[in-house]
């Protein structure tokens, strides 16, 4: 697919579609998918968009010819790079928590926070999961870090109400 060079705003829209969709580009305008209903709708719709904004849009199907993996290498390579951030932001999630801790900070407010940022990085992955078409470790890695987050989220939940607890010794947690 192609689109006119202005405006870029079409062309930013049309790439983010793709992108999140999970499609790898096989070369300037070149896109690819897995077959499928749901596939097969969305370029649909972004060729007639793309060729209503004076751009071009050609379709083909096919599948990879035996030996061949360089285009699934494409997708495992993007959801590599989703997995490895996905990765850094929850190693950065998790380094919150021991911070807060090491100062104490057992607040509502700091509660609320972390478990807005464990819904964010729970989301993430699973969009990430979604367009992973072709799993590899990094998937089964993922899982357990999250995991991993969501028991440290845990156990910081238990010490806010212990703690809030304690503060107002006639509270009832249920």
């Amino acid at each position: 697919m192609q689109l006119p060079a202005a405006p870029s705003s079409a062309r930013v829209a049309l790439w983010r579609r793709l992108r999140a969709a999970g499609a790898a580009s096989l070369a300037n305008g070149a896109w690819v998918l897995p077959a499928g209903k749901e596939h097969a709708a969305l370029i649909g719709q972004l060729a007639a968009t793309a060729r209503a904004q004076g751009g071009q849009a050609s379709i083909f199907g096919g599948h990879v010819a035996d030996g061949d993996d360089g285009v699934i290498e494409r997708f495992r390579a993007d959801r590599a790079r989703e997995y490895g951030e996905f990765n850094q932001r929850t190693a950065a999630f998790l380094a919150e928590i021991d911070k807060e801790t090491a100062l104490e900070k057992f607040t509502f407010a700091e509660l609320e926070e972390i478990e807005d940022d464990f819904q964010k990085l729970a989301t993430w992955l699973a969009k990430i999961e979604a367009r992973d078409f072709f799993p590899a470790e990094q998937r089964t890695l993922a899982r357990q870090t999250l995991e991993t987050c969501e028991r440290a989220r845990d156990h910081f939940t238990e010490t806010v109400y212990g703690r809030e607890a304690l503060a107002y010794p006639d509270a009832e947690i249920s």
